[in-house]
């Protein structure tokens, strides 16, 4: 039987920027080999694969190396999949049962609002491969997640310039490392990059799943809770 697979550019208006994912909805669970397979031949940087649970969906993220715990783009573009195909009714609130426990989706007119669980980053002590693989002699802060390294940089210009050691970063243990700084203008209130070639993939164009960290960060910081935020990828 064909099994039908949806590109969506997740965290844009237009085609060809965001982030691309591919979205899977199956009947029925298929096997591990199967979806390890499948994300491989994507070659994106998540495709999800949904199958009908306990009135939502089950819902796992794959990169092409590895399966991960939480991923933001690939949630929002499963939501729209789910709507825009017919799978869900468009008013009815999308619900996905993962690692990271119950995720919501909501239409909110043109815009999909996701329920995440906060990942806070707690300070910590960079290991020494962390900032040389980065390109950085020093770092604003450091701090660490249940997932990745938040490390915040003296400047956006520092953060845009950086060319990482991908070899030397996928030594590190963790999922992925979240670099961030104040942005150079007023049009965002901050901005960042996420590198993770440990998971399988050297950087990640938006990267929803950061943002969980990232907004606690900023919020401790700037005294706000509503931010606009940049991912600077190429």
């Amino acid at each position: 039987m064909p099994v039908r697979v949806v590109q969506v550019d997740a965290f844009t208006n237009r085609p060809f920027a965001g982030n691309p994912a591919a979205v899977c909805v199956l009947q029925e669970p298929r096997p591990d080999q199967w979806r390890r397979d499948a994300a491989r031949e994507m070659n994106l940087s998540e495709t999800a694969f949904l199958t009908p649970q306990d009135g939502g969906y089950h819902l796992r993220w794959l990169t092409p190396a590895v399966e991960v715990d939480l991923c933001g783009h690939a949630t929002v573009a499963s939501a729209h999949v789910l709507w825009q195909d017919g799978h869900l009714p468009e008013g009815r609130q999308a619900r996905f049962h993962t690692r990271s426990g119950l995720l919501l989706a909501d239409r909110r007119g043109e815009w999909i609002e996701l329920d995440f669980p906060a990942k806070l980053a707690v300070a910590a002590e960079a290991p020494p491969e962390l900032l040389h693989a980065l390109g950085l002699a020093k770092a604003e802060f450091v701090g660490r997640n249940a997932f990745d390294y938040l490390v915040e940089v003296d400047s956006e210009e520092t953060l845009r310039k950086l060319t990482p050691d991908h070899t030397a970063l996928r030594k590190v243990p963790v999922r992925g490392v979240i670099v961030t700084s104040r942005p150079a203008t007023a049009e965002f209130d901050f901005v960042s990059r996420f590198f993770a070639p440990g998971s399988g993939v050297d950087e990640d164009p938006v990267t929803g799943s950061a943002h969980t960290a990232l907004g606690p960060y900023w919020g401790a910081k700037l005294g706000k809770s509503e931010f606009t935020a940049y991912q600077a990828s190429a």
